[in-house]
């Protein structure tokens, strides 16, 4: 009878809302290359919607500048 109560009770209970995350991973794409980040010759209206409502994580450094390494650092 206690298993019976567990198992009901772990079936009631409300499960925790994962959060949306978009990770967005572009080659050669910089931080500076979106307008949510100021860049002004063209615009990227969707992915400043996004950027306006949720969150931007500004301090990702990548382990080097040219692709090979830094896609390894992902």
């Amino acid at each position: 009878m206690k298993y019976l109560a567990a198992i009901l009770l772990c079936l009631g209970a409300p499960s925790e809302k994962k959060p949306n995350i978009i990770f967005i991973h572009a080659d050669d794409l910089g931080w500076g290359d979106l307008s949510c980040y100021g860049q002004e010759k063209f615009k990227t209206p969707s992915i400043d919607r996004m950027a306006a409502e949720g969150m931007r994580f500004t301090q990702y450094y990548a382990g080097s500048t040219v692709c090979a390494p830094s896609r390894c650092a992902l």
